[in-house]
Parts: structure tokens; sequence; C-alpha cells
């Protein structure tokens, strides 16, 4: 449990991840200080005040968020090539200046996009970053960028990389193509079933952030540790979610519901029209290659992971989504 006087300024709040994050830190004693677009509706959590304030007003959002120690950035770009051209080195500048100015650690979520169509299986925190595409090397960009920013002693800074969330709400593939048809009996998967490769439960990614934040005085100036999550294939991830719809009575049993590909041709010529499409068929190649975070790091810091079982996990993801209620009691998932 943290002490109540650790303060946490999160950047982006009312995203999934921010939203999750805001949670389990005020869950665990934090004092929480949550950004938001000023005007945006802010929902009522316990221990949480808002902060309607621009990230680029460092200034003002300093001052609502003095004595903060740490800083999450949970901003995120829409999801097309120009808006994070634009705006992701905007949005970790707007980070990395309001860190400095409280003296802070910054955290920052992480993806596997560093790695590239050549990673191989297990991705350590100094396996070589050889990514060549556009989300790639944007990634790469910004941890060199934030890597910089703490040399001078002024911050300090910590990236925490996970594969795909799922959980807490709209925006991930399990509602956009992987259970978008599963009241109607039917599964659409984007790669291979036999595939694995990891997931993070935002939830339980929200609760090692609080650990880690706990623990960073251990870590040096700049570090980077590895969420491993559920390690899991399509199969899995099936093996599921036709049991859900066959308790809905979504499909006569779980044998009876339909595993569907995700169309990546289509996907690619629609991405002409629609940006954001685009952007997503660039990530065929992380369906297709099998990968897992060696989490090694990172369960020497804080132990063993927040790990809610993935069979839960999933049915609670589908109650965020609307699909299933009641949800199971958060005290199961200590």
């Amino acid at each position: 449990m943290s002490i109540a006087a650790s303060t946490v300024l999160i950047l982006g709040a009312r995203g999934r991840l921010g939203l999750a994050a805001a949670r389990a830190f005020a869950q665990a004693g934090w004092q929480v200080r949550a950004q938001v677009r000023p005007g945006a509706s802010d929902p009522a959590v316990p221990g949480v005040q808002w902060v309607g304030i621009a990230p680029q007003d460092t200034p003002a959002l300093a001052a609502a968020a003095q004595g903060a120690q740490v800083v999450v950035h949970a901003m995120n770009p829409a999801y097309t090539h120009k808006a994070w051209r634009k705006e992701a080195p905007m949005l970790m500048d707007a980070a990395i200046e309001v860190t400095r100015t409280l003296g802070a650690t910054l955290m920052l979520p992480g993806s596997v996009y560093n790695y590239g169509r050549a990673m191989p299986p297990v991705l350590r925190e100094d396996t070589p970053q050889t990514a060549l595409d556009f989300k790639g090397l944007m990634r790469i960009h910004l941890e060199q960028r934030l890597q910089a920013a703490t040399r001078d002693g002024a911050m300090r800074a910590v990236v925490l990389r996970a594969g795909d969330y799922f959980g807490s709400g709209v925006g991930s593939w399990l509602d956009q193509s992987i259970a978008k048809d599963l009241p109607k009996g039917r599964v659409t998967w984007p790669g291979p079933l036999d595939i694995s490769r990891p997931w993070a439960y935002l939830p339980d990614l929200a609760r090692t952030l609080v650990r880690v934040a706990d623990a960073r005085h251990r870590l040096s100036a700049f570090d980077t540790l590895h969420f491993a999550g559920h390690q899991v294939t399509a199969h899995q991830w099936v093996q599921v979610l036709s049991v859900v719809a066959a308790e809905q009575g979504w499909a006569a049993d779980a044998q009876a519901v339909r595993v569907g590909r995700l169309p990546w041709p289509l996907l690619r010529m629609a991405g002409l029209v629609v940006p954001h499409l685009a952007a997503l068929a660039d990530m065929r190649y992380l369906w297709s290659t099998p990968h897992r975070l060696d989490n090694t790091r990172l369960a020497a810091l804080i132990g063993e992971e927040p790990h809610t079982p993935f069979e839960q996990a999933v049915r609670r993801a589908l109650h965020d989504l609307g699909l299933l209620a009641p949800a199971l009691p958060q005290a199961t998932l200590a």
C-alpha cells in the first residue's frame, strides 16, 4: 500500500489506460491528479481530483499537481500516421516538461512495436530495437527523446512495455474485431490461430504501474521493464469466447461458434480512404510472429505481476463492453 502523501499526475486520464491507472493509484492510497482536456467530462472516482488543463500548459498543470512525485503519460494521438507524426512528439514534450518542472518520475506505457518484423521469440529489455515501419520507428524515437530528458538529473523515467491491451472499455482489438460479432455467434481473428503473443489486461497493467511507482527509487534514472501479461493463442481466446456465447444463447453450444479471419487485403484497400485502417494494416505482422515479453526484471522489482485469471479477465472485459452482466466482484481480482 502506498503512503497517503504520495501524489501522481496522470496525463490523458479519460483514456482507457489513463482511467484504469487513476483508479488503481487511488485504490492504493495515492493522491491522484487526473488531467483531461478543458471541458471534458470527469466521472466520479473516489480519490481522484480532475484537472481540466491542456497538457501543453506546463505552469498551470504543474501548479495543479504541485508535489507530485510521479507522472503517468497515458496520452495517445488518433491511430493514424498523420496524427502520430504531428501529435506524438508534441505530447511527449509536454509530458517531459511538466515532469521536469515537478522534478518527478515519468512513467510511459510502451509497446512491442519497437522490435519490428524481425523480432525474436523472446523480448527482453536489452533486445535490439530494429523496427523499420513507421509506428515502430516513432516509438523508438519517443523513447530516445525520453531517455535524453533524464540525462541532466532533472527528472527520471521508466518505460513499462506490454502487449495488446484489453479490458476497461472500448477501443481495443477485442471490440473492434475479435468479439465484434460475438452476439451473432462469430469470432473474427486477425492471424493464425496457433500463434502465441502477449496481452495486457488493463486493470492488471494499471496495478503494475502503481507497484513500479512505489519501487521507482530502485531503478536507474532511465529504465525499461517488461510486463508479461497473458501469453495466449487464439485457441485460448476462442475457447473462452465460445463458452460465453453458448451461455448467452448466442450459439447453440460452444462448438457452434464460427471463427472467421480478418480480411487483411480488404483492410489495406480500405486504408486508402480511411487512414485509421491503413495504420492498423501495418501491424499485421504482430499476429503472425510468435513473441513474448520476458518479465524477469519486473518480477525482481515488484514480485509477482498482478494477474487476473485469463477467463475471468475476458469475462470482465466483455462486461465492460456491455455484453455481459453483472460484473464479477472486484475483490476477487486481488
